[in-house]
């Protein structure tokens, strides 16, 4: 089936929309683990759960052909850039509400929407820029920025969004032609490499069962959720993706309910309501112009 066909790009849309399902459970998880868990040691146990992972289920049957790629310094960038985002992710759950936490990160389909027509070549449509704008308003009503004072907090948010972005425009861009788990391969023994050097220092013993539990739902749901979303710009731009991405909020809603008994008041939800139809109309946008195509 052709790039660009209706069905490719929906089935591009649900692939989107369970990797920010995973990700949501895995800012949830992360949260949970890391206020009795060494931060560092769970950012390490993460990428060294995806780099064992694909290299036992790829190395098998594919061997060196792994490896190959024509662009080993953009995986060394997106593999960095992966890690930075984790390390700031990391912190600031350790500080937030997973709900505002993910309000923040959805500032980065903003970011990315902006940037892809330029450096990406993808067309961007008045309509889609609204929806885009229409989701970031929904970010908006859930934080009401204004009031106290952000501090560091705000810099590891600034650290957060700027490293997302750069993770997403590269794996947007590389996704175009490079192998999906060669991809992952290269970004999970990257981040193990990089995030095995401080843990000498970091390291603590590990008693409890739901802590080994959580570290390994961590391992797999980072490790799912990026070939998911890797798989999903590979059948759609990013510019017709970036709506749906700010369905995490509304995952993270829930997750943070479930376990740490956030409730949204009305305004937040009001939020999500608004995500939610940026999200629905974008759908139809989508499936309106790719028929459109067809019949031209």
């Amino acid at each position: 089936m052709p790039v660009g066909h209706p069905l490719q790009t929906l089935t591009g849309i649900l692939l989107a929309l369970c990797a920010v399902a995973g990700f949501a459970t895995l800012d949830t998880t992360t949260k949970w683990v890391t206020a009795s868990v060494p931060l560092l040691m769970v950012l390490w146990f993460r990428y060294l759960f995806q780099a064992v992972a694909v290299s036992a289920t790829e190395w098998p049957r594919r061997g060196r052909a792994l490896l190959r790629t024509e662009h080993p310094w953009l995986h060394l960038g997106r593999g960095v850039a992966l890690l930075s985002s984790s390390f700031f992710a990391f912190m600031c759950l350790r500080v937030m509400p997973v709900g505002e936490f993910t309000a923040v990160v959805m500032i980065t389909p903003l970011l990315v929407t902006l940037l892809s027509a330029r450096m990406l070549g993808e067309r961007v449509t008045l309509l889609r820029w609204l929806l885009v704008l229409g989701g970031f308003a929904g970010t908006l009503v859930i934080t009401r920025p204004g009031g106290d004072e952000l501090g560091w907090n705000g810099l590891l948010a600034v650290g957060l969004v700027a490293s997302t972005t750069g993770f997403q425009l590269l794996t947007s861009r590389m996704s175009r032609t490079e192998d999906p788990m060669t991809m992952q391969f290269y970004s999970g023994w990257i981040g193990a490499l990089i995030a095995t050097l401080p843990l000498p220092w970091v390291w603590a013993d590990i008693d409890s069962l739901s802590h080994w539990a959580g570290l390994v739902a961590i391992g797999v749901f980072g490790t799912l959720s990026h070939y998911l979303l890797i798989l999903a710009y590979q059948r759609a731009p990013a510019s017709t993706l970036m709506p749906y991405l700010y369905a995490q909020i509304a995952f993270a809603m829930v997750g943070g309910w479930l376990v740490f008994s956030h409730v949204p008041d009305a305004l937040s939800l009001l939020g999500m309501a608004m995500i939610a139809g940026c999200g629905a109309l974008g759908a139809w946008l989508t499936v309106r112009e790719r028929r459109a195509a067809l019949l031209a």
